[in-house]
């Protein structure tokens, strides 16, 4: 139940899978964030004579240098998710390795019907390298890994480790609550996408008015942890890794180094280490990282009294580059 002093709001299920993605529809700014589109189209994929399914729309991701894109399924938890979406994913992968060009096809005739889409691409594609939105959509397509989405009513509580272990691509999971009062009003929970990653973007571009350079979601490849003393002892120094965290799908492959934020009253990253390996912590939905090498001393580089960065309370991202030069944490974000 969510109250307000306007009334109680009761959770209610989508009627079916039609009815969640009507609701994506209607949250899709707040859902994907401002630099995403999403495209609710529903073609056939995959090569013909062979595996051929239809994804439920794609995610075309203009936040960063380079552009990226995302499958999308959308699914109810009553209909054994489990099973049903490391199907469903799986053979979207394979329909992409297949055919890619039919995937493109369907992004280019889906952005004829949508000027606005289109045009924001095109203007992406030429401030970015590209000779045209056709050679975007090619990169997109071609050269960028497969990643997918998962939009679904409720997070059953081992999705995110069973998606982990048996698929050797990102996936991303976003759980979409729907609220309803008594006349019928609505209100939808969700974590956007990609929300703390984008505050940790979002926060470095605001540091190029000081004169910093800017760091983008494809530059990440650190990520810094608050521990406490014991915590930091025992498993960060003491077991090489450090559990369980929560990163995103999109961010795993890309992270190379864990740094550590210890906590007051030290309140500052005192060391960092390489990265090893990142797997699932049980089947809790969260991770272990696991070191290459024991952590050795950086910095330190100290919480500023009111300053910009506030001390870390959770999982935060950023470059190795930028924790060498940073004299303080507001050097950082």
């Amino acid at each position: 139940m969510i109250w307000t002093r306007e009334g109680c709001y009761r959770r209610v299920e989508y009627e079916n899978e039609a009815d969640l993605e009507a609701a994506i529809v209607e949250v899709q700014a707040a859902l994907f964030g401002p630099h995403r589109i999403y495209l609710d189209t529903k073609k056939k994929i995959g090569a013909k004579g062979g595996l051929r399914n239809i994804p439920d729309g794609y995610l075309i991701d203009l936040s960063g240098r380079q552009p990226r894109l995302y499958v999308i399924e959308n699914e109810l938890a009553a209909h054994d998710p489990f099973r049903h979406i490391v199907s469903q994913i799986f053979q979207f992968s394979h329909s992409f390795e297949k055919e890619p060009r039919v995937v493109k096809t369907v992004l280019f005739s889906a952005l004829q019907s949508r000027p606005d889409a289109k045009q924001r691409c095109e203007k992406y594609s030429s401030s970015h390298g590209f000779r045209n939105l056709d050679h975007m959509l090619e990169h997109m397509v071609f050269e960028s890994p497969f990643a997918a989405i998962v939009v679904i009513d409720k997070l059953p509580e081992m999705l995110e480790s069973i998606l982990a272990k048996q698929l050797p691509f990102v996936v991303e999971v976003l759980e979409l609550a729907r609220y309803e009062n008594e006349t019928g009003d609505r209100l939808y929970q969700f974590e956007p996408f990609l929300a703390d990653l984008r505050e940790d973007v979002v926060a470095a571009e605001q540091a190029v008015k000081a004169g910093d350079s800017r760091l983008d979601a494809y530059e990440l490849d650190t990520i810094v942890v608050p521990a406490r003393e014991e915590g930091f002892k025992k498993v960060f120094l003491g077991e090489n890794r450090w559990y369980a965290v929560r990163i995103h799908g999109t961010m795993r492959p890309q992270i190379k180094n864990i740094a550590v934020y210890q906590v007051a009253p030290k309140s500052a990253i005192t060391h960092i280490a390489p990265v090893k390996s990142i797997e699932p912590w049980y089947d809790t939905g969260k991770f272990v990282v696991n070191f290459a090498e024991p952590a050795r001393e950086i910095g330190p580089i100290e919480l500023v009294r009111n300053g910009r960065v506030k001390a870390l309370q959770n999982l935060r991202y950023t470059s190795r580059k930028r924790l060498e030069t940073a004299k303080v944490l507001d050097d950082v974000w």
